[in-house]
């Protein structure tokens, strides 16, 4: 059982709190499931980005396993990491998808619960998931420590190829946020500069964005594993839904940035 870690934190330990900010996050958001293959949400604590994350999970429809592809902010674990821990939140419990776990073994990922047990970035996206579907779903959650291009793209193309192999309908997730600690002006201009690469599914026009302006986006390699596997699903179009930073509600001149994208 992976035990929630960041309850209390990033959003709050009580079910019934929860609950109400969850559903709080959703206020003025109609729910229209669409034909949503992959995504980008951020996973900050939801007081700052929540709303954006609600306007993403409104659209996407049922599914029997939500993949997660997450960065790895604490350095623990295997580079490539799957879980295959039932995961517990405030709101239950879910299960991971072992039948897709079992297809992507001598791959490039390992089964690997060490690089999950402390990692925020999957962890804050399930609550979201259970206030739509209820615990009706699966997840296969996998951190990224390592997020350099050719990992990225074979990620997403392994993960795409166990996926079809499984015959199950399935969501791609890419948490991330943008830019982080920068001034508003400057995280809005490179934000939208590295949000256009998304828009376009260009993997090397992300990269080479990211590392000309030197911008802070902490899942640029999940956000490639998402678009990579999306493609393989066929992905025609990509929409910015959101687009928000953190000093909205801060006020701090120095903001991390939001953004809420869906592939179609």
């Amino acid at each position: 059982m992976r035990q929630p870690t960041v309850a209390g934190q990033f959003y709050p330990l009580s079910p019934k709190t929860l609950k109400k900010e969850v559903s709080r996050c959703f206020s003025g958001i109609e729910v229209t499931p669409r034909d949503v293959i992959g995504a980008v949400v951020p996973h900050a604590g939801y007081v700052y980005s929540g709303s954006v994350a609600a306007n993403v999970y409104a659209t996407l429809p049922k599914a029997d396993t939500y993949i997660f592809f997450g960065p790895n902010h604490t350095g623990y674990g295997s580079p490539v990491a799957m879980s295959q821990d039932t995961w517990k939140t405030p709101l239950g419990e879910v299960e991971t998808d072992k039948d897709i776990g079992k297809l992507l073994a001598g791959t490039i990922i390992d089964m690997d619960e060490i690089a999950h047990r402390y990692e925020h970035s999957i962890e804050v996206q399930i609550p979201f998931l259970q206030h739509r579907f209820g615990n009706d779903f699966k997840i296969l959650p996998i951190c990224m420590g390592l997020q350099d291009e050719e990992t990225a793209v074979e990620v997403g193309q392994e993960v795409a190829r166990a996926a079809k192999e499984s015959g199950k309908k399935v969501v791609f997730i890419a948490s991330s946020d943008m830019s982080h600690y920068v001034p508003v002006e400057h995280a809005e201009r490179v934000d939208h500069y590295l949000i256009e690469a998304i828009l376009d599914m260009d993997v090397p026009e992300l990269y080479r964005r990211r590392s000309e302006e030197n911008i802070s986006a902490c899942g640029y390699g999940p956000i490639s594993a998402m678009l990579s596997a999306a493609k393989e699903y066929g992905a025609k179009s990509v929409k910015l839904i959101k687009y928000a930073t953190s000093g909205e509600v801060s006020g701090d001149p120095n903001v991390v940035g939001y953004a809420g994208i869906i592939v179609e």
